[in-house]
C-alpha cells in the first residue's frame, strides 16, 4: 500500500529540483554536542594549518596564544613534550555503521547499578546537593543524573590529557576552529590556578572533570561551591555538581517545573504536531485529547508551561510532552536521547516508575549508509532534508514528515526501514 501511495499519491508538488543546502550538523537533536560558550576567545588559526607540521603548527598558535594574554612559561609548560596522540585522530574520525535505537540507550542509561549508586549517593551527599539545590534552583535527582551519565559519578572522567587531545584537533581534526577555541580556555583554565597539567584529564574530545564541561563552558560557568579557592571539578563533587547547576540555571532552569511526563494519544492523533519546534499550552494539549497515562487530563502546577510532543520512537512508541527543563537539559548535551534519559533517571531516582507504553523493538534502527542513502533520495524527491550527512536532525525530519502527510501516513518523522524501501522502489 504504502509503494501504491509513493507513486499515485501526491508528492509531485516535492518533485522539483532539490537544492542543497550543506548544514552539517545544525539543529541535530539527536547527536550528543557538549555544550558549549557563546563567546569566542580568538580568531582561528590560518587554514592552511593541514600542510604544517605539528612543530610548525605548535610554534604559530605559541604566537597567537601569548598574544592573548597567555603567560609564556605557562605555555610551555602546558605544551612540554606534547606530541599528537593518533588514538585522538582516530576517535574523531570514527563514524560508526551502526547506531543504539533509543531503548537500548535508555536501558543502559538506567541500570539497575547506576540507579542503585544515584539513591546512594543522594543520601550520602543530601546536605551538600539541599545546599546547591537551595543556591541554584535545580531539582537534585536530576544533578545526580548527569552527575551519573556523566561520569558514572566521578568515575570514568576520561584519562586523556586535554591539552594533548585538543592540540591533535587543532591541528588535523574535523573540526579544528572549535578544538582551537577550546584549547585557548583550557590555557586560560591553568593560568588561572584550577588545575595542574597533568591533572587536566579528560575525554578525547575534551571534556572535563566529573560532569564533562569543555573548556569553554567552564571558564562560564565553573563554581568553587566548596570555597578553598578553586573550581576543581575534577576532585572536587560539589564543584562538579554546583557547575552543572549554575550551567542549567543559566540555560533557562525553571525551578520547580517538571522537565515532562509521559503522555497518551488519542486515536487519529496528528502525528506533524510532533515536533520540537511546535509550542503549545498545556491546556492546548489537554484540548487536543492527550492525556496522562492514567487517561487523566494534563493538570499541572504551572498552568501556564509551554511543551512540545516528543516521539523518539515515531508513532509505535511512547510519547512525551517536554517543557523548559527538557531544553534547559539539551543546552548540557544536545541529544534528545541524553535528555531523555536524564529526565527518566530523575524520576526514577525520585522514586517514580518505569514508563507505561512499550517500545518498538522490533524496529532495527537505519545504518549510517542507510541514512546517508534516504536523505539522498528524499532530496532527489524535493522533499529538501537539508544536506546529505547521514544524521536524522530537525531538517530531515521535516522532509520525512513532509513525505509522509503527502503519503497520508502518520507523520511523525521517523525513518525506518519501510519508508526508505519505498523510496528504493519508488526510483525504480
Amino acid at each position: 500500500m504504502l509503494i501504491k501511495l509513493l507513486r499515485q499519491g501526491s508528492p509531485h508538488r516535492y518533485l522539483t529540483t532539490a537544492g542543497v543546502a550543506m548544514l552539517l550538523l545544525a539543529a541535530c537533536a539527536d547527536t550528543p554536542i557538549r555544550a558549549h560558550a557563546d563567546t569566542v576567545i580568538a580568531a582561528p588559526l590560518s587554514d592552511q594549518r593541514e600542510d604544517m607540521t605539528f612543530q610548525q603548527w605548535r610554534d604559530q598558535f605559541r604566537e597567537e596564544a601569548l598574544a592573548a594574554g597567555i603567560e609564556p612559561q605557562l605555555f610551555d609548560l602546558a605544551f612540554s613534550g606534547i606530541t599528537p596522540d593518533p588514538a585522538i585522530l582516530r576517535a574523531d574520525r570514527s563514524q560508526p555503521e551502526f547506531t543504539r535505537p533509543v531503548w537500548e540507550y535508555l536501558e543502559g542509561a538506567m541500570s539497575s547499578t547506576r540507579l542503585s549508586s544515584g539513591r546512594r549517593l543522594l543520601e550520602e551527599h543530601a546536605q551538600m546537593l539541599a545546599a546547591i539545590e537551595q543556591r541554584y534552583g535545580v531539582d537534585r535527582n536530576i544533578l545526580v543524573s548527569i552527575w551519573g551519565l556523566e561520569s558514572n559519578f566521578g568515575a570514568n572522567m576520561g584519562n586523556n590529557l586535554v591539552i594533548r587531545a585538543l592540540a591533535t584537533l587543532a591541528h588535523e581534526g574535523r573540526r579544528p576552529d572549535f578544538a582551537h577555541e577550546q584549547l585557548l580556555a583550557a590555557l586560560e583554565i591553568l593560568q588561572r590556578g584550577d588545575i595542574t597539567p597533568d591533572d587536566m584529564l579528560g575525554s578525547w574530545a575534551g571534556a572535563m572533570g566529573q560532569t564533562q564541561f569543555i573548556p569553554t563552558t567552564y571558564n562560564v560557568h565553573a563554581v568553587d561551591f566548596d570555597g578553598n579557592g578553586k573550581r576543581d571539578i575534577w576532585h572536587s563533587s560539589a564543584d562538579a555538581l554546583a557547575s552543572a547547576a549554575n550551567y542549567l540555571k543559566a540555560s533557562n532552569w525553571q525551578t520547580g517545573q517538571l522537565w515532562g511526563m509521559e503522555v497518551q494519544l488519542p486515536d487519529g492523533f496528528d502525528y506533524a504536531l510532533a515536533d520540537m519546534s511546535i509550542r503549545k499550552p498545556i491546556s492546548e494539549w489537554n484540548s487536543l485529547g492527550i492525556t496522562t497515562t492514567r487517561g487523566t487530563a494534563l493538570n499541572l502546577e504551572h498552568p501556564e508551561q509551554t511543551g512540545s510532543l516528543l516521539l523518539p520512537a515515531g508513532h509505535r512508541g511512547p510519547a512525551f510532552i517536554v517543557m523548559d527543563n527538557f531544553r534547559s537539559i539539551l543546552h548540557y548535551n544536545n541529544s534528545t536521547s541524553y535528555a531523555l534519559a536524564i529526565g527518566l533517571m530523575s524520576q526514577r531516582l525520585h522514586g517514580g516508575g518505569q514508563i507505561s507504553a512499550s517500545w518498538p523493538t522490533g524496529d532495527k534502527p537505519l545504518s549510517r549508509s542507510e541514512r546517508l542513502e534516504l536523505q539522498e533520495r528524499l532530496e532527489a524527491g524535493g522533499f529538501e532534508p537539508g544536506g546529505i550527512d547521514g544524521i536524522i536532525g530537525a531538517n530531515t525530519r521535516k522532509a520525512i514528515r513532509r513525505l509522509q502527510l503527502s503519503l497520508g501516513t502518520p507523520a511523525d518523522g521517523y525513518p525506518d526501514h519501510e519508508l526508505l524501501n519505498a523510496l528504493r522502489q519508488w526510483a525504480e
